[in-house]
């Protein structure tokens, strides 16, 4: 045991010795690594300390001309531009990564290669304060060049969304050829300007309102607010037109004082802008309202939010205007305001509403999804500044045989009808006709939704009919009126336009129980209004139109933009049926009216009616002609202003003519 134990030692023993061994090899391995490690440091550490010692005068220094070719070079390079619009952010990121490099320029020099031996670097410390001119002018041009990729890329989008949308039907860069018109629009205090502006695919209605920066229009959001807290008004007033203007004032005022005091320093002319806004915005439709106080337009509809605002223009026809809505919402929110002001209510179940504004415009709405393309709003103008028959002969629109011939048949208590195609001017022409009526006839007028303007000399009671409510009630039809009208004695009835059969029979009762009638329809030629009268959905019987005794046929050109009477005629009529004998028609190629027959019957109904002869009548034509000369030599085209001629002539007309023959226009007006 004593002998296997001791070999167990030296066995033992002998494997420390190895270990040990092999230890004491490891240190001695590291111990010369780092030894010749340290002896290696000294060499590079001394060697890049000579280096940065070691002066070499033979190096050549690039020369001015060399150092302007390079910069010019990099310039050139950062101002190219990518072909693809895409490229545009990435390319702005690039630059301002050059721009980081060309910072760190600023403190060291760029190493240079020494020709005939390797690259070596060359740190040369700039001092502080002391820049580079090469980087400097570089710095700028990458500035700007950033600068111009980031409006590009602003260009491109509003590029993209009029793309889109199909704003004009051509590209904004288009060519512009020229300003046409230009005027100003007054509205609450504000004017903006108006332009016609020409172009290549057409004419452009650019209306320029100023814009407002986000401060001020945060200021006006609060003076909002303000506005509904401190001004109460009642469900009364906001149903009421009449007590709109009311309204309107008491809010202007309001928001006169809250804007002098949140800032006490406000221009006047700042101070109206922002009150007009506040007032269209909360009153009104917004921007819209400028279009609606433009007494040159005479239809103003917003397609969709996708598409620009159209306008149709008394002189230039259809134009797109430079004005869109934002979102769907809002055009339905313009429903919604209208509908509400007339006691009504527009919702995807009634989704058609037929209105009208405070100032009397006629609106028709229809939301989306019964019009796919979005809501869409129709708004047709009620003329401000109506048309007189001095407007009608100065447009040629008629001559001095033709208006003195009308004055003639209503003086005299004739039935005429107007009849035309759509937006012929038959309104129009009916509005210039009634101030020809006496003073001292009552006039009911009947419409759907009121168009006509007389003027105040005339005893007139308009009358407009109600659509029903939700729930179908509370309707007021136009024959409810015209029934109604004729327990009102009338001398002469007015009807906005006959359209079905039982409002065309008590027309015609009411021409053959001697009332004097006036009303439109819708036809091209005289021939077809008889056609139009005695067939389906007016069914009127042949023999009755006799009762007619004069019909204005109105045409309008859309080419040229044009309105004419195309023909002045009779109806003669029996049991077998009726025909139209044609007194003046209109020349198209020549542009001028001419007399195509004699009449048949007019004069003999007005010799039957006042016992003149011919040559009386003829002699009061003459002196027609004359007055109506007169007023279009001095340009009295103003309603009021013709209708005190008239009332001279109804209630003197010996000393009108005499007044009229010594220009006394003062004396004639003034009376």
């Amino acid at each position: 045991m004593a002998g296997k134990k001791s070999s167990i030692e030296e066995l033992e023993h002998m494997m420390k010795e190895k270990e040990i061994a092999a230890l004491g090899k490891k240190p001695h391995s590291a111990e010369k690594k780092q030894e010749k490690l340290i002896s290696l440091k000294p060499k590079v550490q001394k060697k890049s300390h000579e280096e940065k010692k070691q002066v070499k005068p033979n190096i050549p220094k690039p020369s001015k001309h060399e150092e302007t070719k390079k910069i010019m070079e990099r310039i050139k390079e950062i101002q190219q531009k990518s072909a693809a619009r895409t490229k545009t952010r990435v390319k702005s990121r690039q630059l301002q990564e050059k721009q980081i490099s060309l910072n760190r320029a600023k403190e060291f020099k760029v190493p240079e290669k020494i020709p005939g031996k390797p690259a070596e670097e060359k740190e040369v410390k700039v001092s502080e304060g002391k820049k580079l001119k090469s980087s400097k002018s570089i710095e700028k041009q990458i500035k700007e060049s950033i600068r111009q990729d980031i409006k590009e890329e602003k260009e491109e989008k509003i590029e993209k969304k009029q793309d889109e949308t199909k704003f004009f039907g051509f590209k904004k860069e288009e060519k512009k050829l020229g300003v046409l018109e230009k005027y100003t629009i007054e509205l609450d205090g504000t004017n903006v300007e108006v332009e016609m502006e020409r172009t290549r695919s057409g004419t452009i209605y650019n209306l320029h309102v100023p814009e407002i920066g986000i401060a001020s229009a945060s200021l006006l959001g609060e003076i909002r607010n303000e506005l509904v807290s401190v001004t109460s008004i009642s469900m009364k007033e906001i149903l009421d037109p009449n007590a709109f203007s009311e309204i309107k004032k008491r809010f202007m005022t309001e928001a006169d004082k809250l804007l002098k005091t949140r800032i006490p320093t406000i221009t006047e002319e700042t101070k109206r802008f922002f009150v007009g806004k506040l007032i269209q915005d909360m009153l009104g439709l917004g921007e819209i309202e400028f279009l609606i106080n433009d007494v040159n337009l005479e239809e103003v509809v917003i397609p969709t939010s996708k598409e620009p605002i159209r306008v149709y223009h008394k002189r230039y026809g259809w134009l797109p205007t430079n004005m869109t809505i934002a979102k769907e919402d809002e055009i339905a929110n313009y429903s919604n305001i209208i509908a509400r002001r007339v006691g009504r209510q527009i919702t995807v179940l009634t989704p058609l509403l037929d209105a009208h504004l405070v100032t009397g415009d006629r609106v028709n709405s229809i939301l989306y999804p019964i019009s796919t393309k979005g809501n869409t709003i129709t708004i047709r103008k009620f003329a401000r500044d109506p048309f007189t028959m001095v407007d009608m002969i100065t447009s040629r629109t008629c001559d001095l045989d033709i208006a003195a011939l009308l004055w003639l048949a209503i003086e005299y208590e004739m039935n005429v009808l107007i009849s035309g195609g759509t937006a012929s001017g038959k309104t129009s022409l009916l509005n210039a006709c009634m101030p020809f009526i006496p003073p001292n006839h009552r006039i009911i007028s009947v419409e759907d939704t009121r168009e006509l303007m007389l003027p105040d000399f005339l005893y007139w009671t308009p009358l407009v009919t109600r659509m029903p409510n939700p729930e179908g009630k509370g309707e007021v039809s136009m024959l409810d009126l015209l029934v109604n009208s004729l327990r009102m004695r009338p001398d002469r009835i007015v009807l906005g336009e006959m359209r079905r059969q039982r409002e065309a029979e008590v027309l015609f009762e009411a021409m053959h129980t001697g009332h004097s009638v006036y009303a439109t329809l819708h036809a091209d030629s005289a021939t077809e209004t008889i056609s139009r009268l005695t067939n389906p959905p007016l069914n009127v019987p042949p023999n009755l139109l006799k009762a007619v005794n004069l019909n204005a046929v109105m045409f309008r050109d859309r080419r040229k933009g044009i309105r004419r009477i195309s023909q002045i005629a009779e109806f003669e009529a029996d049991e077998k049926g009726a025909r139209a004998n044609i007194i003046y028609r209109w020349i198209p190629e020549e542009d001028r009216f001419v007399k195509h027959a004699e009449s048949s019957r007019f004069f003999e109904d007005i010799n039957r009616n006042t016992g003149m002869s011919q040559s009386e009548i003829n002699n009061n034509l003459e002196d027609k002609k004359k007055i109506i000369s007169w007023m279009v030599k001095n340009n009295i085209r103003d309603l009021n202003d013709f209708g005190k001629v008239m009332k001279f002539y109804y209630t003197d007309k010996e000393s009108l003519m005499e007044s009229i023959k010594k220009n006394d226009i003062k004396g004639i007006l003034n009376r």
